[in-house]
């Protein structure tokens, strides 16, 4: 078999068990006959190609990694085929960050992981493999939404402690205080200057990025009435990272909402030994951009399109 021919099978194979779709779907989309699809199917599962996961990898993702790597400061990337349909992008990328997340816990002794909040995290913590790390706890890493009905962003911490077999620490207060003076004070009780000190022990740290458009939970649900989001494109903002936003370098902007977020300052990513960043989607491609730019993660699972989005942004502003 030809490696086109492998790597055809192999995205016939993901196409059908990651992404679910038909036989008739992956034809029209590949512009191959089903009777084709059927056949590459067929031996998928005949050569053990097909398990319970897909067990090879794409040659184009796989180099785009290498690329990944190569031109940025990241330690490792994780690039998946990007779906069909941006709501299934969270789905993939969940399943995959479950993989690496699993591995690395398997591989490396974490006495501290620290956990944001979001839809790819919910789908992660979805696939994790059940583990047992009784000397290890789950740090939240900020504040949450007081209200919206897709995740309780405080049982993030709680699921992943259980699928684990870890302990648990909460981060219990909303994303952003009323203003900068109410931050300070919430911030300068006891739980929480405990709090902080324990997240800047952590081993690794597992985030998500967002956006500024209303795919964000944060921007759909978060923001406080007092903040736009134009106010904040209007700072230079294009997403954020633990409800903190930054402008296209990586940096903080200049906005009174940076001054209300309850979660520890940016720059103490740089302390933690592994920080993983599970993001994707175009509309994020800005942002994954910027933190890859300001060198705020060791290691970034995204999609494909996305990522050759962002590596088209890091490479312009060269």
């Amino acid at each position: 078999m030809t490696s086109e021919e492998e790597q055809l099978r192999v995205r016939v194979a993901w196409l059908y068990f990651m992404e679910g779709l038909t036989q008739s779907d992956i034809a029209d989309r590949l512009g191959i006959t089903r009777l084709r699809a059927n056949r590459l199917l067929g031996e998928a599962r005949a050569d053990g190609l097909v398990s319970i996961q897909v067990n090879s990898r794409l040659a184009d993702c796989v180099t785009l990694e290498r690329q990944l790597v190569a031109e940025t400061a990241l330690r490792d990337a994780v690039v998946v085929p990007t779906p069909a349909e941006a709501d299934q992008v969270p789905v993939v990328l969940g399943r995959a960050t479950a993989e690496y997340l699993s591995r690395h816990l398997d591989e490396h002794r974490v006495r501290g992981l620290g956990i944001g909040w979001g839809t790819t995290l919910r789908e992660t913590i979805r696939h994790m493999r059940a583990g047992s790390f009784p000397d290890m706890h789950v740090n939240s890493m900020m504040g949450g939404l007081t209200h919206g009905l897709e995740l309780n962003t405080f049982e993030i911490a709680s699921e992943l402690a259980r699928r684990v077999g870890a302990q648990c620490n909460y981060f219990a207060a909303p994303i952003y205080a009323g203003s900068a003076r109410s931050r300070d004070t919430i911030l300068a009780q006891d739980v929480f200057r405990d709090s902080l000190k324990r997240l800047a022990t952590n081993d690794v740290a597992l985030l998500s990025v967002g956006d500024l458009s209303r795919r964000s939970l944060l921007i759909r649900y978060g923001l406080p009435r007092d903040v736009t989001v134009e106010s904040l494109r209007g700072a230079g903002a294009v997403g954020d990272i633990m409800g903190t936003f930054l402008d296209p370098r990586g940096q903080p902007v200049r906005h009174a909402l940076n001054q209300r977020v309850i979660a520890p300052p940016v720059a103490m990513l740089r302390d933690i030994g592994t920080v993983i960043v599970a993001s994707g989607g175009l509309n994020k491609a800005a942002i994954i951009a910027a933190i890859l730019r300001a060198k705020l993660c060791h290691v970034l699972v995204c999609d494909e399109a996305t990522v050759r989005a962002a590596m088209g942004l890091l490479r312009g502003a060269g």
